[in-house]
């Protein structure tokens, strides 16, 4: 039933080669974990138990969720086909659940890089004003990539201190800010519209010719300012965002204002933040407390 499996997989599904091979070797294994002396087994026989020992197994011998996973699929996939041929009633994968894939923590900057960062940008011309203001937007309002570029003078206010963002589905929010970030604002602005004849693209940010500035300009402007500060691998527009709001809620704040802020449709999105501030006081606390380290 294997080999009809895999020449169905071949010939009817078009499958891929690498999908193919991978879906083959993977049931294989499978056989020989319920009988280490046979390349095959009688579907019908196989219980749920037997899959859930299967899959306990692997993890045991340091399989990842993911790879686990993918292992799943194919015989799933196994026995779908098999129902669909007739040739077997029994499916025991039905109401199995795959493992957990544990999402990566978000990367963040530190407060010190950031700090460097920013007062290491001279503020001596519209040039180096915007790219000082491009880090301090993404690091002080939170806002996406696409966002930012979307601005223009009219969502800001400054007397109130506020950002009016478009965000994704085009769903409108009002983000704060602090005085500080209008005053760099206000000089940006000021700068800006002396050094250009025409803002062409009648956005906040502009290039240097007026004209709108674009996703990669942006990306390489943050890149670039923190290039030699952060051991951060990935230095993006959107680490910067993780880290307004990381910085947040180990400042205090509600898990649904910063919700709020980042423009989250539900919470469970910003839930990630809330596991690497714990693994940041965890750390704090393994090296601050006398007896963290100590055992009896």
């Amino acid at each position: 039933m294997i080999d009809l499996f895999i020449e169905y997989l071949r010939y009817e599904k078009n499958s891929s080669s690498h999908t193919v091979l991978s879906y083959h070797n993977d049931i294989k294994q499978f056989a020989r974990f319920l009988d280490p002396e046979s390349d095959s087994f009688d579907p019908q026989q196989v219980t749920p138990l037997s899959i859930r020992e299967w899959i306990i197994s692997l993890m045991e011998t340091g399989d990842s969720a993911r790879t686990v996973n993918r292992k799943l699929s194919a015989l799933k996939s196994f026995y779908r086909f098999l129902s669909h041929k007739s040739l077997c009633t029994n499916n025991p994968t039905k109401k199995l659940i795959s493992p957990k894939i544990k999402k990566p923590l978000p990367l963040v900057f530190r407060e010190n890089e950031v700090n460097f960062v920013s007062e290491n940008i001279i503020e001596n011309d519209f040039e180096h004003l915007r790219d000082k203001l491009i880090v301090e937007l993404f690091y002080q309002t939170g806002i996406r990539r696409a966002e930012l570029i979307g601005l223009k003078d009219g969502d800001v206010d400054l007397n109130k201190r506020t950002l009016r963002v478009l965000g994704k589905r085009n769903k409108e929010r009002i983000v704060p800010f602090g005085q500080l970030l209008a005053d760099l604002i206000a000089r940006y602005i000021k700068e800006r519209d002396a050094f250009l004849e025409e803002n062409i693209a009648e956005r906040l940010i502009v290039l240097n010719n007026g004209a709108e500035v674009y996703p990669k300009f942006i990306y390489n402007k943050v890149r670039n300012a923190f290039t030699g500060v952060t051991p951060v691998k990935k230095r993006s527009p959107h680490v910067l965002r993780h880290t307004f709001a990381t910085t947040l809620l180990n400042n205090g704040a509600e898990l649904n204002a910063v919700k709020e802020l980042l423009g989250h449709s539900n919470l469970s999105a910003t839930e990630i933040y809330t596991h690497t501030t714990f693994d940041q006081l965890h750390s704090i606390y393994q090296q601050a407390h006398p007896r963290a380290k100590k055992r009896r």
